[in-house]
């Protein structure tokens, strides 16, 4: 008996357009994180909200990185890196790291992972990844990782919603 490898579907149908899937796509609520890494002694970091977890045994999550963005590549590169969930009052910290510059570490309060990689002190959970899987989709790399280790602190998470960020209300079951 052969098995057969699975097929590739052909896509009849269109694809919604850019504009319209990142407002659809703006409904989905998520939490903030800062993606960091460090290469041949450079820091690296991006902000996302592309994260996922996917498995328990073993802990594995996902992220997606914008393939041009420099910590995309050193990620790929290094296979290692450090989610980092932000708390409700570090909106301004996402903002910094959303933006292409060279200063996203300035006055951080950090130490390093035993990978090397960058954990931002401060944040909400900062998770320690080492890469088993990369995959290409479309303008992003989705990094599928083993979880090495987590640390958490006291706090309530940024929220991201409709291109804004906001606070998690926490509903009470009557």
């Amino acid at each position: 008996m052969s098995v057969n490898a699975p097929k590739k579907v052909e896509n009849a149908l269109p694809l919604i357009q850019s504009e319209e899937y990142r407002d659809v796509i703006g409904h989905f609520s998520s939490g903030v994180t800062i993606i960091t890494t460090n290469k041949d002694g450079v820091d690296y970091g991006i902000t996302a909200s592309a994260v996922s977890s996917v498995s328990l045994e073993p802990p594995m999550l996902l992220i997606c990185a914008n393939k041009q963005t420099g910590t995309c590549h050193a990620i790929s590169e290094k296979k290692t890196f450090t989610v980092n969930i932000l708390k409700e009052d570090q909106a301004e910290l996402a903002i910094q790291f959303a933006r292409a510059n060279t200063e996203k570490f300035k006055d951080i309060n950090m130490t390093y992972s035993e990978f090397g990689d960058p954990v931002l002190k401060d944040a909400l959970v900062s998770i320690e990844c080492r890469v088993v899987e990369e995959i290409t989709g479309g303008t992003h790399s989705v990094f599928m990782a083993e979880v090495k280790s987590a640390t958490t602190n006291n706090g309530r998470p940024l929220v991201y919603y409709r291109g804004k960020f906001g606070q998690f209300d926490q509903y009470e079951r009557a």
